[in-house]
């Protein structure tokens, strides 16, 4: 009975998938919440999901649990861009929405970089094919950031808004669990592995005038550098360890 029944609970969730009910990067319900949907044992949706997963449809990590495969968004690092620009070059649709908007007194972390005390931070939640792709929060100084608007930044990234010559970024790239309140934004368990990047974007004279930390699900996106040849005594440009 058991192996007619993991067949029907596969059958239906396939028909959930192809419906877009559970849409690609979605975590699925957990174990325990399948079960008690379907009336059947943990054994059994188990051996449901992993049918799915032996198809390509779904995928599970350690301490994650469950979710809708997709193929994760390549990002280089070989060239300075925008995640709307990355997205759309993997054929992904891009929309970013404004949490909160506002002139605050700089973070610590902020106030160290671009030298400023009071600054425009702009917290945001970049969505990818309607799920959601990363939590960016940027900081400006004020005397650059005076005249944009929330709608301005809701339209346009920071790069076409600022009235000054971009030289490139420092990008810093580490790993992080998510907190309660990055777990509800990005649709992830508490706990879940989070790559986290910091990126400071400087004017070709070397002033920093953009801080920014983007937090992203690590199953929805991988970071690419390419590795040219170099002789023995050439280091590999844009990568240093961080002590």
């Amino acid at each position: 009975m058991r192996e007619i029944r993991y067949k029907a609970i596969a059958d239906d969730l396939r028909r959930r998938l192809d419906a877009g009910e559970l849409a690609p990067g979605r975590l699925l319900p957990s174990e325990a919440e399948l079960s008690a949907s379907y009336a059947a044992s943990r054994v059994t949706v188990r051996k449901a999901l992993e049918e799915l997963r032996n198809e390509g449809r779904v995928d599970s990590r350690q301490g994650f649990g469950w979710f809708v495969r997709s193929e994760p968004v390549r990002q280089t690092l070989a060239r300075l861009g925008t995640i709307e620009a990355q997205l759309e070059a993997s054929g992904v649709r891009s929309e970013r929405r404004i949490l909160s908007f506002g002139f605050v007194p700089a973070p610590p972390r902020a106030e160290e970089v671009l030298g400023a005390d009071t600054v425009l931070e702009v917290r945001r939640l970049n969505l990818a094919d309607d799920e959601p792709f990363a939590l960016v929060t940027v900081w400006c100084p004020e005397d650059l950031a005076g005249s944009l608007s929330r709608d301005a930044v809701e339209r346009s990234p920071f790069y076409e808004l600022l009235d000054v010559p971009l030289g490139g970024a420092v990008q810093t790239i580490g790993a992080a669990v998510a907190s309660p309140e990055v777990a509800e934004l990005l649709h992830v368990p508490v706990g879940a592995a989070v790559l986290e990047v910091e990126r400071v974007t400087s004017t070709p004279a070397g002033r920093p005038v953009l801080c920014s930390e983007h937090v992203f699900p690590a199953h929805r996106t991988h970071f690419v550098v390419d590795l040219p040849v170099a002789e023995p005594s050439m280091s590999v440009s844009g990568l240093r360890l961080v002590e």
